[in-house]
């Protein structure tokens, strides 16, 4: 009988979601970005987002000391940059990846979407933190593709 978390998980994964990019460069650490699909939008006014940041991560401690980080919305063509920033022990952002944003976060190249946010609250969530992002910058590009995560597989929108 399947262990009742990993069917739990396995669940969770038929609804298709975005795929992301956090970024960040808290003072103490180099520019990086890990992979996450847990993003959403939560309000309008004030502006909110969150996303969720499991409490065993790698990146835990940096994202505990960060005042800021962008959320970057990868298109289509940005597999590559999501298992690169998928992988462990290796989350530097790349010089030739991003820019730096108007609120100093670093915001990948090319994206689809990003949000440039500040810490508006850190919440527990089990074995996850939830970091709520109040938006101070974004930008959008109406006419690209987004890559897509369903089943523990890459997918396309195919219209």
């Amino acid at each position: 009988m399947m262990d009742k978390t990993i069917e739990l998980r396995n669940a969770f994964g038929q609804f298709p979601t975005g795929v992301t990019v956090i970024t960040a460069n808290p003072d103490g650490y180099e520019p990086f970005g890990m992979t996450a699909n847990s993003f959403s939008s939560l309000s309008l006014t004030p502006p909110l987002l969150l996303w969720s940041l499991q409490n065993d991560s790698e990146c835990w401690d940096a994202f505990q000391a960060s005042s800021h980080y962008a959320v970057n919305v990868l298109a289509a063509d940005q597999e590559e940059l999501s298992r690169a920033y998928a992988k462990k022990g290796d989350h530097t952002l790349q010089k030739n990846h991003f820019h730096i944003g108007k609120s100093g976060c670093p915001v990948l190249n090319g994206v689809i979407a990003s949000f440039e946010c500040s810490i508006h609250e850190r919440v527990d969530g089990g074995d996850h933190t939830i970091l709520i992002g109040r938006v101070l910058e974004f930008n959008s590009n109406a006419d690209a593709q987004p890559l897509v995560f369903h089943a523990g597989r890459y997918r396309r929108i195919i219209e």
